[in-house]
């Protein structure tokens, strides 16, 4: 299955072979169930990334069609089926929590509103509180309290009104625009000041700069846009690619 979902990588052509279908579907499956990981303990105090089944994850979704799914009053429509019978896994589920097919929760998970993407692994005792999201091929160990808000894998950027952020911009964790916030561009000789706008195909980081209050000169926020987005990036690349072509930490 390993070598077969390798060669698929390299030759999307056989996605249309019924025997590469079956054994991307046989991966998300074993994801599922807890079986197979994207990445686990090495047994030495780190990491092994399993590639090979984070290349079926993604193939996954080009051999998918998109369906209609009613929950009571509820429709999607996606490519990916939810997550069933959590009473037989001993997971606990609010209201409106989310899990996707391909996700492993084991007994005792507790998903208040909250959402879990394909290919996470979420170990046993882990409470998802609300609003927290585990992303794609996410792992999360033992008796793990994720609290309101959190997001693992992604960025958490924050864009209120009176900001427009123009097309293709990049912006890093933990970036907040609002109407008042001062966006520097630090990429030439000289500071280039705005406000309100990010300009097309900016990398954009969280700053600070000094301000003299009663009290002393303490640093407030603002927003720095470190660079612009190659010609090169293909646009199916992910933005977490485009911050570390400026070599910052993602």
């Amino acid at each position: 299955m390993h070598e077969l979902i390798e060669k698929a990588w390299d030759n999307r052509d056989m996605l249309r072979d019924e025997e590469v279908v079956m054994a991307i579907e046989r991966v998300v499956e074993e994801l599922d169930r807890g079986v197979l990981r994207t990445a686990e303990p090495d047994g030495n105090g780190g990491w092994r990334v399993n590639d090979w089944v984070k290349k079926a994850v993604i193939m996954y979704f080009p051999i998918r069609q998109m369906r209609t799914m009613e929950v009571g009053p509820f429709e999607f429509h996606d490519k990916i089926p939810l997550k069933k019978r959590y009473a037989q896994l001993g997971v606990r589920v609010v209201p409106h929590a989310i899990a996707r097919h391909g996700s492993y929760l084991a007994p005792g998970t507790i998903l208040m509103p909250s959402y879990v993407n394909i290919g996470a692994y979420v170990d046993e005792g882990i409470m998802v509180d609300t609003w927290a999201t585990v992303g794609s091929c996410a792992q999360i160990g033992k008796h793990v309290h994720l609290s309101g808000g959190v997001g693992i894998g992604g960025s958490r950027a924050i864009v209120v009104e009176g900001v427009r952020v123009c097309q293709e911009a990049v912006l890093g964790a933990n970036v907040v625009l609002t109407a008042s916030t001062r966006i520097i561009d630090v990429t030439g000789p000289a500071p280039v000041e705005m406000k309100g706008i990010v300009p097309p195909r900016s990398v954009v980081i969280p700053g600070t700069v000094p301000k003299k209050f009663a009290a002393g000169e303490y640093g407030v926020p603002c927003a720095l846009i470190i660079g612009q987005r190659k010609e090169s990036t293909d646009k199916k690349t992910s933005l977490n690619d485009a911050l570390r072509e400026h070599n910052v930490a993602v």
